[in-house]
């Protein structure tokens, strides 16, 4: 059976190619820069993209099942031409976020996804992970130039994940039977605050990061300041504060899917210390 992996630069999407590839799943990646993705050997290369649906017919000949990244905006095209190429299994990458009122709720765009899978008639599953563990990395700049830590809700307890977790579970559901129809909510082991979150990152860099409490009123600002459009930032912040409330707890699903426990944030941060160096 050939999957062919959307997405196959992006972050999740390549490290789905080498799940497979370890798995001996043949492999087609879809993929916008086969030298920047630089994937393993053996794997089929299709240039293109799921924002331009013209490469998909030629990517989608042929293959059993396919790792569909999350893009709205031509999914329906997607579905269409996936459907007519004979296409049995999708796994789609979602989110947590799906449900979210927000206006500028990244699960507005999960749902699409999820809808027009679910309507097009295949065996589908859907991966909503929760926040990832590389969110963190917006506080790298910060570290490396003041050496704290600014946020708002420094006990907000979220469930972050790696991304290599999510990509096994997606290569391990690709690969074996049982998960048709299902909805898979993924976290990493632990719930963990915020401030705990930089402690950890202290300790993989071997000193103390002080954590600067920020009222929600300056968070805003400084997202605000780095970019981030009025609306995301008042997502975010919701994000936070809900989670400062109600501290989220894991799932296990990561668990009981792979058999072994999930990359802890510790275990993260000292395999990334250098992003904070």
């Amino acid at each position: 059976m050939t999957v062919l992996v959307t997405g196959a630069t992006g972050n999740v999407g390549r490290l789905v190619v080498d799940e497979l590839v370890a798995r001996g799943v043949p492999v087609r990646a879809l993929t916008v820069d086969p030298e920047r993705a630089a994937l393993p050997d053996g794997v089929e290369v299709v240039v293109g993209s799921l924002a331009k649906p013209s490469a998909l017919p030629a990517a989608l000949e042929g293959v059993e099942a396919v790792y569909l990244a999350p893009y709205a905006r031509t999914v329906s095209r997607f579905c269409e031409l996936a459907a007519g190429a004979g296409i049995r299994r999708v796994v789609a990458l979602s989110g947590s976020s799906v449900g979210d009122a927000h206006p500028m709720s990244s699960g507005h765009g999960f749902a699409a996804v999820e809808a027009a899978v679910r309507g097009a008639g295949f065996e589908w599953t859907f991966l909503r992970p929760g926040a990832f563990m590389m969110n963190s990395l917006g506080w790298a700049s910060c570290i490396r130039e003041k050496g704290e830590v600014r946020s708002v809700y420094p006990g907000a307890a979220q469930t972050p994940i790696d991304l290599g977790d999510i990509a096994a579970v997606a290569a391990h559901v690709l690969s074996t039977e049982g998960h048709v129809g299902r909805v898979y909510e993924l976290s990493g082991p632990e719930g963990i605050s915020l401030e705990k979150m930089a402690a950890a990152i202290g300790d993989a860099l071997g000193k103390a990061l002080p954590f600067v409490e920020l009222t929600p009123e300056e968070q805003v600002a400084e997202w605000v300041g780095a970019g981030y459009p009025e609306g995301v930032a008042s997502w975010l912040l919701e994000n936070f504060e809900v989670t400062d409330r109600e501290p989220q707890v894991p799932t296990g699903v990561v668990e009981e899917l792979l058999g072994r426990p999930g990359v802890s944030f510790a275990e993260w941060a000292k395999v990334n210390v250098a992003a904070f160096s």
